[in-house]
This record gives C-alpha cells, structure tokens and sequence, in this order.
C-alpha cells in the first residue's frame, strides 16, 4: 500500500460548490489537505470553506469563477499565482450533462456543455500540470462517467464528452509515470447529486438506483492510494459487473441499443 499523504498539499476542486466536488472537498480535507475551491456560486463556496477550516483545521481559498468560458484555466492559474499558491494536486469535477435526441437539443447549450466537459478540462489540467508533476507526490483526478464507456442514445454528447475525458486520462497517466504524480479517471454511474437537477429529467438514470456520492469519492481515492493505481476507476460493484459484461459479452452496437432502451422517455 502507497497511501497518499494530502497534510502539506494544496488541492485545486473545480465544481466544488455541490455534489460530488463538495464531498471532494470533504474527504480531502478530512485527510489533512489545503483547498482551493473553484466554482460560479460565491455563496456556496464560503459557506464550504468555512465549515472545512473550522472543522478540520486546515487552509480554504475560494475563486468564484465560470470556467466555461474560454482561457478559463489561464485566467484561473493567474489569479492563484498572484495569491502566492502552488497548487499539488487537482480535481477537474466540473461539469454538466444534457438529455434528450440530438436533433432536438439546443446548439448554444452542446457548446456550453463541450466548452465545460471538455476543452475546460484540458485547459485547466495543461495550466496546473507542470506544478503537480514537480511536486511529484499528489494526485489528478478527472471526474468522467459510465457514460463515457459506450454511445449513449439520448445523451449524445454528454457521453462523448467522457468518452474524451477517459482517452485523454489514460494518456496522461501513462506519460505521468516516473514523475510521482498519480493519474485517475473516476466514472460513476448515476448519483445522487444536482446533475439531474441540471439535466431536468430524472430519466437519465435509466431506471438505476443512485450512488451515494461519499462513496463514489472514496472510490477513486482508495484507488489512489494502491502502489500501482490503474487509469480509470468505476464507482460501484453493479456498474464495474455492467462494464465488464458489455465489454466481453456485447458488441459496441448492442451496447448502445441496451442504453437507449434505458433512457428512451
């Protein structure tokens, strides 16, 4: 076992203001880790930070901040060099999905989701990779999705985003070896968090009961803390037998008909 230690380090949650980003920040903190927490919502933000210090004694800083729009990691790793903070570990959480058939979905919304799932996550992780590597004993997280791991009728995007997010974390951890920086992607199936808030539909969940998402974070840092962790995790015993399953007993074209049976309104 090669436990992370997190007391010392300063880790960067971008969505941390609710759901999986928020329990993020919980965990880590409890670990003994700094914080920075990046999200739109100020409010939400300092509330967090301010229960996290109390709490466990640790450093907060909040930056208030839509990184959907573009330079969004530039901008972002700017204003934390001007506070004097060198960040050693990251979190690319943030995120959004949309739900319903290609052909009806607003185009301005797509771009907004594949700014944010997409180029805002290599933006961000091209910005901060060079201080995680030189400090070479923290971790990258980048939040993907089950969604990721097939076609997802009715969420088109929203999995190809992941499906990019997945490709683009294997990679990463494959060139990051030798450096000490430890590389996952995190895929949780449906959880209990605003994303269907979002979304606007519960119908995204095909039916599934919903993960908890203490136990999705936990997930991905217990995986974290093995000698050797693997590029990607999934959260949930169902999800990784489904996974498994549809890679060696289905082609990708059932696959995709099994998920939009799932998810057809």
């Amino acid at each position: 076992m090669a436990a992370v230690v997190y007391r010392g380090q300063l880790t960067l949650i971008t969505g941390a203001s609710s759901g999986l980003g928020a329990e993020f920040a919980r965990q880590l903190a409890r670990r003994g880790s700094d914080l920075v927490l990046v999200a739109r919502r100020k409010d939400r933000l300092e509330t967090l930070a301010e229960e996290l210090s109390g709490r466990y004694g640790i450093e907060v800083h909040t930056v208030a901040q839509d990184l959907g729009e573009a330079g969004a990691g530039t901008r972002l790793a700017a204003e934390l060099e001007r506070r004097g903070l060198t960040v050693t570990s990251l979190v690319n959480n943030a995120g959004f999905g949309t739900f319903g058939p290609f052909h009806r979905e607003d185009p301005e919304r797509l771009r907004q989701e594949m700014a944010l799932d997409v180029l805002t996550v290599v933006d961000i992780s091209r910005a901060f990779i060079n201080q995680l590597r030189d400090h070479g004993r923290g971790v990258l997280i980048n939040v993907a999705s089950m969604a990721g791991y097939q076609g997802n009728p009715n969420m088109a995007v929203y999995g190809a985003t992941k499906a990019f997010v997945l490709n683009l974390t294997e990679a990463l951890w494959v060139e990051s070896r030798g450096s000490g920086l430890k590389v996952i992607a995190l895929s949780p199936g449906a959880t209990r968090t605003e994303f269907f808030d979002v979304v606007g539909t519960d119908d995204a969940a095909g039916g599934r009961r919903l993960q908890e998402p203490s136990d999705v974070v936990a997930t991905a840092l217990n995986a974290l803390d093995r000698k050797n962790p693997p590029p990607d995790v999934i959260a949930g015993r169902a999800n990784r037998i489904l996974a498994a399953a549809s890679r060696r007993l289905l082609s990708r074209a059932q696959v995709a008909r099994v998920v939009g049976r799932m998810t057809d309104r």
